[in-house]
């Protein structure tokens, strides 16, 4: 398992992810990286708050990233906000208006613009829910075993 301080293997998303996920985690949410909502989608970040909100941030590294990113509309019906992960030097003006907005870096991150939320409906929230705790446990049994094959990847 790589040291906790050497980040040099990470790309600039992961990096941008790693710090979502610690701020989130200090506003108590839940996270997990990279989770299929549905076939052809892959969010970067899903937050399961202490109300049972569900978040979804997408992290860009750069204005390629964002302007090669053809799929975000999809994800706005899997969750209740939806968020761009950015970091200080990312032109946040390209950023459509009522999403959210967080800035940060590998350590840390703040956000700055909070999106206008859409609550999902029941099932919906049953479904993502379902789908965040197999990904968690299945990431946490990885983790615990890296050889094991699991069933559906």
């Amino acid at each position: 398992m790589p040291n906790d301080m050497d980040l040099s293997h990470f790309r600039p998303g992961q990096l941008l992810a790693r710090g979502v996920c610690r701020h989130l985690a200090a506003l108590g949410f839940a996270t997990v990286e990279e989770l299929v909502p549905r076939s052809g989608l892959r969010v970067d970040v899903m937050a399961l708050g202490p109300k049972d909100e569900i978040w979804i941030v997408e992290c860009k590294s750069s204005r390629a990233d964002f302007m090669g990113d053809a799929k975000w509309q999809g994800y706005l019906e899997w969750c209740d906000r939806y968020f761009w992960a950015v970091d200080t030097d990312f032109p946040a003006d390209l950023l459509p208006e009522g999403t959210g907005l967080i800035v940060g870096d590998a350590y840390d991150a703040e956000v700055l613009r909070m999106p206008d939320p859409t609550r999902l409906a029941g099932a919906r929230r049953r479904v993502m829910m379902r789908k965040f705790a197999v990904h968690a446990a299945r990431r946490l049994q990885a983790l615990r075993d890296p050889g094991v094959r699991l069933a559906g990847q």
